[in-house]
């Protein structure tokens, strides 16, 4: 299970960033992606479960590079309503 902190590389091995969040339903066992800090300050990057090439027992390798990870959307949590 990838878990917040874990390294993210590029396909070359070049580390990219790190996991601020893993997205989906543990519950149901649904892995949709990652929320990926590329850098100290910023908001998180989305990479959906399709960009995950592998996962170690402590890092995350991605099939894109550190270019194609800046074009990508940041993430931005689901609004949840009030009770």
């Amino acid at each position: 299970m990838v878990e917040p902190g874990y390294s993210v590389s590029a396909p070359d091995g070049e580390e990219i960033g790190k996991v601020d969040q893993v997205l989906g339903d543990n519950d149901a066992d649904i892995f949709d992606g990652l929320a990926i800090l590329t850098g100290v300050v910023g908001k998180p990057k989305y990479v959906p479960s399709e960009l995950v090439a592998s996962i170690d027992t402590d890092a995350v390798r991605l099939t894109i590079g550190k270019d194609e990870l800046a074009s990508l959307d940041e993430y931005t949590p689901p609004e949840v309503d009030a009770p």
